[in-house]
């Protein structure tokens, strides 16, 4: 399995590695290696992008996706080779990171203050894409005034970007998850295994995500749209400086 380097240093853009293969599929060429930064897609985030680099070869990585405990880190060889057991430099683009890192903790400022708020909404999925971010809940919009939740929202998230604060990173069990976190979702499974939590100001939540390293960094959020989708609420933020 790959080693994910990003779920314990969830800022590190950069990092050594070693090429465990290199196949092709559908004209693209495919890397694996034995650790990376590179985030695949997953969990609502969308994937970096970047180089592979190494004394006989650069690759450009377009795409990045986790496949039976493998990263496969998709694009073309730029120059040169890459083979097996060569050892490469890995670089994130960081300017895409950063974006996305924004909109992904954004999503938890807006699911923090939906528990201040003390809405009856059970959380969903998110879509932390620059197209329209959003946070669904399970729950209804019955009774409730849309503009004043809105403007409420967004006070709070806007507050919490005020205050600042580092990011902390934790591992735990499901039953700690329970006792510390407003919802536990289907991970671990129950074999033990340890989930990722992100901590800030004080508010727990799963998150296998890059966050930000302090929520400052975000500069404000903006509260697009509250609707309902069916049994769902949908709340539609965008982020910005």
């Amino acid at each position: 399995m790959t080693k994910l380097l990003y779920l314990q240093d969830f800022v590190k853009i950069g990092c050594e590695g070693t090429v465990v293969s290199v196949t092709q599929a559908e004209g693209c060429d495919i890397v694996v290696l034995d650790q990376t930064v590179f985030y695949p897609q997953g969990g609502g985030q969308p994937y970096d992008t970047g180089m592979i680099e190494s004394a006989s070869g650069t690759f450009r990585v377009d795409e990045v996706r986790f496949v039976d405990g493998d990263v496969r880190h998709i694009g073309a060889l730029e120059t040169g080779k890459l083979e097996a057991g060569d050892a490469v430099i890995c670089r994130v683009d960081q300017e895409r990171r950063t974006l996305h890192a924004w909109l992904h903790s954004a999503g938890h400022l807006v699911d923090r203050a939906i528990a201040e708020l003390h809405l009856p909404w059970t959380p969903g999925k998110g879509y932390h894409f620059p197209n329209g971010p959003y946070d669904e809940y399970e729950g209804s919009l019955e009774g409730i005034d849309k503009e004043k939740l809105k403007s409420d929202l967004e006070t709070l998230c806007n507050k919490y970007i005020a205050e600042g604060g580092k990011t902390e990173v934790i591992f735990m069990t499901r039953e700690e998850m329970r006792k510390t976190c407003r919802y536990t979702p289907d991970f671990p499974a129950e074999k033990g295994e340890l989930a990722r939590v992100v901590v800030h100001g004080g508010f727990y939540m799963p998150c296998g995500g890059t966050p930000v390293a302090d929520m400052a960094e975000i500069g404000r959020v903006t509260i697009r749209k509250i609707k309902q989708e069916g049994k769902n609420v949908r709340v539609g933020y965008d982020v910005g400086q």
